[in-house]
């Protein structure tokens, strides 16, 4: 079946792979946009970091800290803070300088102990 799939991708160009995969994304899925993509980010980092969200029944959650993972999001975030300063509006400006700091001062704190 995969081979099946990869047979048909070959002869597509981009623009119909992007217009297929469009027509395959479900209609009641909000868009993604730069906060979507920080705050994603952000709960990757709190989960590696041991603070994720609760379980569906409201109970927190032991998780394993992992810090290694925390710092590569953190970082990635900072990339992207990098790359994209004087193109963001000032709401994705505050949120990803608001998240950056947020998890800078969980990492410092969760790496003393």
């Amino acid at each position: 079946m995969a081979s099946e799939d990869e047979g048909e991708s070959k002869g597509r160009t981009a623009d119909e792979a992007e217009d297929a995969y469009a027509a395959a994304v479900p209609e009641d899925i909000p868009p993604i946009d730069f906060n979507i993509l920080v705050l994603s980010l952000n709960t990757s980092a709190l989960i590696d970091l041991g603070d994720g969200p609760e379980d569906a029944g409201g109970e927190k959650v032991e998780r394993e800290v992992n810090l290694p993972m925390a710092r590569q999001s953190i970082d990635m975030l900072a990339i992207l803070e990098d790359k994209t300063r004087g193109n963001l509006s000032g709401e994705e400006e505050r949120l990803l300088a608001q998240v950056l700091f947020d998890l800078r001062m969980r990492y410092v704190n969760k790496a003393k102990t």
